[in-house]
């Protein structure tokens, strides 16, 4: 793919972002209720972890495989497949992906995405993708909750990653949202972000949903079901887009007191979506 979310272009774009993080937009969670409305939302994937469905490649009868379909693995820990010692588990509805370090200081984790190389998955270009997710706890851990289109755009190379939260372990009292337009140039690249401050600790201490609709004109960014950030939808966005959870490590920050195990737990993740041109009086936000 054109499209490669390696750890090299994951390092310069942190290092753009340390640099111009005084610019980043800052949103609290106590913005404003919204209107009841589900704007005409129909679900593709609910996903409730009621059992385990990954497979180690390609999503074949799996609803999910456990690599970046484009064999974009990133970070500091190696994504493994399913099997013996691997870090999926489904317990009581609930999906845990568990970093870990062996013997030989060597770490291991997890990574889910909804679809494969070819796009046979569950996505959609226009609607609304949320998951309720319980941080794990430490310095290190990088978290993710992201969508990405799996082709580039018709007649040029440039592909759409949109990063619900990414959250930095060290820093416990905020989280990070972001929009990049990818291009073989990277003279070319497009982005935005937003920082959204929480209370210090409460990512790790309990469950939060993180979400997205995304429309024709606009990407609004939900915690909790309300909206903490929007940025103008990119017109490279042409596509379905794509659901992708991991825990990953590192991201340029230092791992060495990383706990031993540490473990994302995954309540749901469900995707709806919409026509290009919603109801009338239609408000963003997950369905009602």
């Amino acid at each position: 793919m054109k499209f490669i979310r390696s750890s090299i272009v994951v390092a310069a774009i942190i290092a753009l972002g340390v640099a111009a993080i005084s610019a980043l937009s800052v949103r609290s969670i106590s913005a404003s209720a919204r209107t009841p409305q589900d704007c005409g939302l129909r679900p593709v994937l609910i996903e409730n972890f009621d059992e385990e469905s990954i497979g180690p490649n390609r999503i074949g009868p799996a609803r999910w495989t456990a690599h970046t379909p484009w064999s974009g693995d990133f970070g500091d820990a190696v994504f493994v497949d399913p099997g013996p010692n691997h870090p999926f588990k489904v317990e009581d509805g609930v999906l845990s992906i568990t970093a870990s370090k062996d013997g030989s200081g060597k770490w291991t984790s997890g990574l889910i995405a909804a679809a494969d190389a070819t796009g046979a998955g569950k996505g959609a270009r226009y609607g609304y993708f949320e998951a309720r997710m319980k941080m794990p706890p430490g310095p290190g851990t990088w978290p993710a909750f992201w969508l990405a289109a799996l082709k580039p755009v018709e007649g040029s190379d440039a592909n759409v990653e949109i990063d619900v939260i990414e959250y930095y372990g060290q820093f416990t009292s905020a989280y990070r949202s972001s929009v990049h337009v990818w291009y073989k140039d990277k003279t070319k690249y497009r982005g935005g972000g937003a920082k959204t401050d929480v209370p210090d600790g409460s990512l790790v201490n309990g469950y939060h949903t993180y979400g997205v609709d995304i429309s024709p004109q606009t990407l609004v960014f939900f915690l909790d079901g309300s909206q903490v950030w929007s940025h103008p939808t990119p017109p490279e966005l042409t596509g379905p887009m794509y659901p992708l959870v991991n825990l990953a490590l590192g991201s340029g920050w230092p791992i060495d007191k990383t706990p031993s195990p540490s473990t994302l737990l995954v309540d749901y993740v469900h995707v709806y979506e919409r026509d290009a041109v919603p109801a009338e009086g239609c408000v963003p936000g997950p369905p009602r």
